[in-house]
């Protein structure tokens, strides 16, 4: 498969991870913690990077450069949701005034896009499932196929 159509599924699978954590808090009432919205901030910026890196197609020094950004943010997503599972939703205190939070509500995030970055719960109290399958599990598996999906649009193109 080709570098642009993995970074149009970076894009859109970003895209319909961001939707569909939204529509969960709006329609279905999921209230977000800390580390909801921070994953949410980090779906924005891989589908940001991954934008530029379709339309830079023929700029491959900014192609690669935007490629390894996204493969670095779904790091960081990796990680941000395998703490939330394993540490943050299960202790009070690493979710409450985590420098997570702080980080949101400092930057001005949760005050002035708190339809998208609103803080509304702790992440123990927020804990759901979502077709009997720990939400925030949900989250980790999206990032480690974003992870997957950036790192093959990094190899370079086979000649045939």
């Amino acid at each position: 498969m080709s570098s642009s159509r993995l970074s149009l599924a970076l894009v859109l699978l970003s895209i319909g991870g961001l939707a569909l954590a939204l529509w969960s808090q709006h329609v279905w009432g999921m209230r977000p913690c800390p580390w909801c919205v921070f994953q949410r901030l980090l779906l924005i910026l891989i589908g940001s990077a991954a934008l530029i890196s379709l339309w830079a197609r023929s700029l491959p020094k900014l192609r690669i450069a935007s490629l390894i950004t996204t493969t670095l943010l779904a790091i960081g997503g990796i990680a941000s949701a395998s703490y939330h599972y394993l540490v943050a939703a299960n202790d009070q205190e690493a979710c409450v005034q985590s420098w997570v939070e702080q980080l949101m509500v400092q930057s001005g995030l949760e005050g002035t896009l708190p339809w998208l970055f609103g803080i509304y719960t702790s992440c123990m109290d927020g804990k759901v499932d979502l077709w009997g399958v720990d939400y925030t599990l949900w989250a980790l598996t999206l990032f480690v196929v974003l992870l997957v999906i950036s790192v093959l649009a990094l190899r370079p193109a086979r000649s045939y």
